[in-house]
């Protein structure tokens, strides 16, 4: 007999799908995963990477008990021969032991949590952990690896992190996915675009590399990196001096039009100055200009990589500023989407409880370190330095920028380093202790999304794999052991189940949560806001969503703001301004290093989940860089030839492809494990700690470079 679970899947995307889970009742194991075919998004079926996660659970390599380490540190001594198996009793004894010790001698700040995406599930990426840490005194820690710089920047002109529904796009004639390569990481947005494309609809891609979705757009504008602020505000002038923006949006809905206006007159946002900028010509952007604001209706699907570099904030607030001023959120299938993550008025303090750090022995709030200066925190921080430092949701020595003073720091003798994971990785090389991890086939959760607008229950499929926990269990366990639930600064949160912090998470007074309980979505699996506040469910073709129609922006002003007080706040352009990044084309260091080096993420891993796996490396072109044809042959460099990519931080030795993916002075690599890159390191080793001026994010995307044959 087989029996068929409900559950979402909680990786790093915006398509949060719905995923159905075929169990044999008999074996208890799980058989097969296809997508949900209710779901209005997911549709029926799963990106390549998903597709594939029974392998993933019931991978030969899966860490399923208890490890201590009993050779030296580091990718010498990689995998489970550097470890010894050992009980939990001794595993939570010992972290225990340990960090009671640092905090008694350093104070409770010299421990640090490190963690991100590993899953988005509500409970696993951010409830007891938080607790747990919150209570205990330790460093809180800016995750801001990934997202702040542009979701802060969303907000500094919308007010709240909403955009286009996907369902919508479908109704849209001209789409730009700008820094978006949709068919690639966003794959469900896919099917409304091509439906879109069938009724007339032009697509159009603005990216430096040719991704997927670049090969398959009928126009590929491939800008110079970290130039896309200098484009966006290029489109702005010919917008205003051609008087195609709609006026009376503008009048009713934004803050700061006239100066918008001074501020795109400038010089420097002529077309034919961007045009030197991006590497484009003058003309097309003015024909991009003109097609984007007289189109109806017309959106933009812009992601993260826009924000990855130094300017990315300010590109962020000026690309989210285009349907401000063409009123294309009026329009169904008209406006932006970067985030739909502000959607969910879940009650977020319930799961996290941040006054619990008044009851911590510090009797207040920790200090705060950036997870994007991992490499500066671990081998300069002090007053106090990091002692402890607890890894989970995240593989810290592949993905932190600056690999080398990353590497350096987990080398500290003195450092205890704890990683909560499903596989050994690059960080369990520098682990004193690691702990066995459940995937979400093994846990219950709570999904919600930040590509669409669907609240979706995920029951556990399987009992956890050998003596795997997970998070929510194993913070829950280290807490009670250290008495967190007892005494005068005991709290009862910490004896709570998954199901009871569901239902706090739930148990809000929102007209979008009314009618949506755990009871419901245990029976529903999904359900979509209630967007229009009427209290009752409607589907996207039903009731549209469309956030800002009649203004409603979430700013203090009520507006869209154009020109911001709080970002003028921050010493920065209150409208928004192109500023060269420091490595980039447009700067002196490009005479000694004169490739900007793109360190894109795979297509068939996700960040490095993934990687490790033999039917996904089967997908994904690996240790390649890719170089223009003319960049190419000024350095003797062939097709297939070796390589070695340097700059001041450090080296990695790769194989060139020559394929016209990059114009030139433009060089792109792909993120992967560094255990798995020639040589044991990845290209991290070339990227800097050098963070955004908005949101203090890293910035992979601006990084110098230059190649010659190895």
């Amino acid at each position: 007999m087989n029996k068929v679970v409900h559950a979402a899947c909680p990786h790093d995307c915006p398509d949060a799908c719905g995923v159905l889970i075929t169990v044999d009742e008999l074996s208890g194991k799980a058989t097969k995963i296809q997508g949900d075919p209710a779901h209005p998004v997911t549709r029926g079926f799963l990106c390549a990477k998903v597709a594939k996660y029974i392998e993933r659970v019931y991978s030969p390599d899966r860490l399923l008990y208890p490890m201590k380490r009993t050779k030296a540190k580091g990718p010498m001594n990689s995998g489970p021969s550097a470890f010894e198996r050992i009980s939990w009793e001794e595993a939570l004894a010992t972290v225990i032991a340990k960090l009671e010790a640092v905090a008694k001698e350093f104070g409770p700040e010299a421990i640090l949590p490190y963690s991100y995406g590993g899953t988005l599930g509500q409970l696993n990426n951010s409830s007891m952990d938080m607790r747990f840490f919150h209570r205990l005194g330790a460093s809180q820690l800016n995750r801001t690896i990934c997202a702040t710089a542009g979701g802060d920047a969303l907000i500094s002109v919308l007010g709240k992190k909403l955009g286009t529904e996907p369902e919508q796009f479908r109704h849209s004639k001209y789409i730009i996915a700008w820094g978006a390569n949709v068919h690639g990481n966003n794959v469900h947005l896919w099917p409304f675009i091509e439906e879109a494309r069938r009724n007339g609809a032009k697509l159009v891609v603005i990216d430096p590399y040719r991704t997927r979705t670049a090969r398959c757009a009928d126009r590929h504008i491939a800008i110079n990196p970290g130039t896309d602020a200098a484009l966006a505000l290029g489109m702005m002038r010919v917008i205003v001096d051609e008087n195609l923006f709609d006026a009376d949006y503008v009048a009713k809905h934004t803050l700061g039009f006239d100066e918008l206006k001074k501020k795109v007159s400038e010089e420097t946002y002529t077309p034919e100055n961007v045009a030197r900028l991006t590497g484009m010509t003058a003309e097309k952007v003015r024909r991009l200009a003109r097609e984007y604001a007289t189109a109806r209706p017309a959106v933009i699907r812009v992601n993260y990589g826009v924000q990855r570099s130094e300017n990315g904030g300010m590109a962020m607030r000026a690309i989210t500023m285009l349907p401000c001023i063409t009123g294309s959120w009026k329009e169904v299938g008209g406006g932006l989407q970067l985030s739909t993550s502000g959607s969910f008025p879940l009650d977020k303090n319930a799961l996290i409880r941040l006054d619990l750090m008044e009851k911590s022995p510090l009797g207040r709030a920790a200090r705060t370190l950036n997870m994007s200066e991992l490499g500066r925190i671990l081998t300069t921080v002090n007053n106090p330095p990091v002692k402890a430092l607890f890894v989970y949701n995240s593989n810290p020595a592949a993905v932190a920028p600056n690999h080398n003073d990353v590497v350096r720091g987990f080398l500290r003798p003195d450092l205890f380093t704890v990683v909560h994971e499903q596989f050994f990785t690059d960080t369990t090389d520098y682990a004193d202790m690691v702990l066995p991890a459940t995937t979400f086939f093994e846990h219950k959760e709570l999904q919600t999304s930040y590509g669409h607008y669907y609240v979706q229950n995920s029951d556990a499929a399987i009992a956890p794999l050998g003596e795997s926990k997970s998070n929510v269990d194993l913070f829950r366990e280290l807490a009670l052991r250290m008495g967190f639930d007892k005494g005068p600064n005991g709290d009862p949160c910490f004896r709570q189940s998954a199901e009871e912090m569901i239902d706090a998470a739930l148990a809000v007074e929102h007209p979008w949560m009314k009618g949506i309980t755990r009871d419901r979505l245990e029976k529903e699996g999904h359900i979509r806001l209630n967007l229009s506040g009427n209290g009752h469910s409607a589907t996207a073709e039903q009731e549209p969503f469309l956030p800002f129609a009649h203004g409603g922006f979430s700013t203090p002003s009520g507006k869209a703001e154009l020109y911001s007080e709080s970002v003028k706040a921050m010493g920065l352009d209150p409208v928004a301004t192109f500023v060269p990044p420091q490595e980039s084309r447009h700067t002196s260091k490009a005479k000694k290093y004169p490739l900007e080096m793109l360190s894109r993420k795979a297509d068939n891993f996700l960040n490095t989940t993934f990687s490790n796996l033999a039917g996904h490396q089967k997908m994904e072109e690996r240790n390649l860089v890719e170089m223009n044809a003319e960049d190419a042959s000024a350095r003797g460099i062939k097709d297939g030839d070796p390589v070695r990519i340097y700059n001041d931080r450090g080296a990695i030795t790769l194989t060139a492809r020559v394929d016209g993916a990059v114009r030139k002075g433009v060089v792109a690599t792909r993120l992967n494990w560094a255990r798995l890159t020639p040589g044991g390191k990845n290209i991290n080793v070339l990227t800097s700690e050098i963070l955004t001026e908005i949101g203090a994010g890293a910035t992979f995307y601006s990084c110098l470079v230059d190649i010659q044959k190895a």
